[in-house]
């Protein structure tokens, strides 16, 4: 049994691909801690299989903030018992990256994306500059990486030479667990809610889509902004923000809907390369999806035959007809719904996670045969 630190700086509440892959190394045997950040919406107490640890850091962004966090994970781990450090994202990777050669101790680098081309990075150059300058100090560094889709994969072996591979953020299997559908239109947009992810065009179009009532359940930078919008256009009635959802009534929200979006827009290679979550997650609730055409989406999309994509600069107009187009056509929505069955079976956690273990395995044995979860 190896003994495992997983180093992240996201919400430790919310963030399922951290929470999948600690609960896996727990299920292979392992004795597993996350090392996290307490957020002010962190509840006191939570519930996992494995450690938590969340430092409590009094700047929530910007250099001194990572910084502290790094300062506060080398410190914290400079003498206790580990095998493996699991650096999640860039911004914990100084730490792993340090503790692995002071302390001798195997790295994985899991890249949730390509950080480097954040839209929040891709017009400050000198602070861009100092993040690619510790990805090409540090990458070299790694006894695995892991990234999220081939195209990040690719462009960091283009990089900096070093392999990754990829397991994609792909949710457990709900297959049998999706309600029946209403007969309403329900369009549904989940997650952060942060520039370049197409929301203030999905709100002005909802004003030409007729009959259909758009969610918006998540919370982010530009939430006031959205809200403002919706009122501001008389649209308040036919756009419901949930806020942040709990798991079990966030797939209950999207299962109840007709249609899921994932429209990020063309703002660097970060957001062209992306796969996100969202769009497995629709998946997996049993709803048909739209999204931009970035190629990994339009992939999936299109293998798959679950829904349609859109140009990423698409106008308000041509969203509208598009979204109204889709909801009219019932027997093409019947289609594609009856698709994600096939496809929540092959893009599952139960079948990533095979891989993932694998991976770890080759760098810390795994002693213990069980199942994935």
């Amino acid at each position: 049994m190896a003994t495992i630190y997983l180093l992240a700086t996201s919400d430790i509440v919310t963030d399922q691909r951290v929470h999948r892959s600690a609960q896996t190394l727990v299920e292979a045997g392992h004795s597993v801690c996350v090392l996290g950040r307490r957020l002010k919406s962190t509840p006191i107490e939570f519930t996992r299989s494995y450690r938590v640890k969340l430092f409590n850091i009094l700047f929530s962004k910007g250099v001194l903030f990572y910084l502290i966090f790094n300062l506060r994970a080398i410190g914290y781990l400079l003498f206790r018992r580990v095998d493996l450090i699991y650096a999640n994202d860039l911004d914990t990777l100084l730490a792993g990256a340090v503790l692995s050669s002071v302390r001798q101790k195997k790295l994985i680098y899991d890249s949730h994306e390509l950080y480097t081309e954040l839209p929040e990075l891709v017009h400050r150059k000198l602070k861009r500059m100092l993040w690619q300058l510790l990805e090409r100090l540090m990458i070299p560094r790694v006894d695995a990486g892991i990234t999220v889709s081939e195209s990040v994969a690719t462009e960091l072996k283009a990089r900096y030479g070093k392999r990754f591979a990829v397991v994609r953020n792909v949710p457990i299997s709900k297959v049998g667990k999706v309600a029946l559908h209403s007969n309403s239109n329900v369009i549904i947009y989940q997650g952060a809610l942060n520039i370049g992810r197409g929301l203030e065009k999905l709100v002005a179009a909802m004003q030409y889509v007729e009959n259909a009532e758009l969610v918006i359940a998540g919370t982010g930078d530009i939430e006031k902004h959205l809200i403002g919008l919706a009122t501001q256009l008389g649209l308040t009635s036919r756009i419901r923000f949930t806020g942040r959802l709990e798991a079990d009534d966030l797939f209950a929200e999207t299962t109840g809907a007709t249609l899921g979006v994932s429209l990020e827009e063309e703002m660097g290679l970060n957001y062209r390369y992306a796969l996100p979550n969202k769009l497995f997650d629709y998946i997996q609730a049993g709803i048909p999806v739209l999204v931009s055409d970035m190629p990994e989406m339009v992939k999936v999309v299109e293998d798959y035959n679950v829904g349609q994509t859109i140009a990423s600069n698409c106008s308000v107009r041509c969203l509208a007809s598009k979204l109204s187009q889709m909801l009219r056509n019932r027997t093409k929505l019947l289609e594609y719904k009856e698709n994600t069955t096939k496809a929540a079976i092959d893009l599952s956690w139960e079948q990533e996670s095979l891989l993932f273990l694998s991976i770890v395995s080759k760098v810390v044995p795994t002693k213990k045969n069980i199942k994935p979860i």
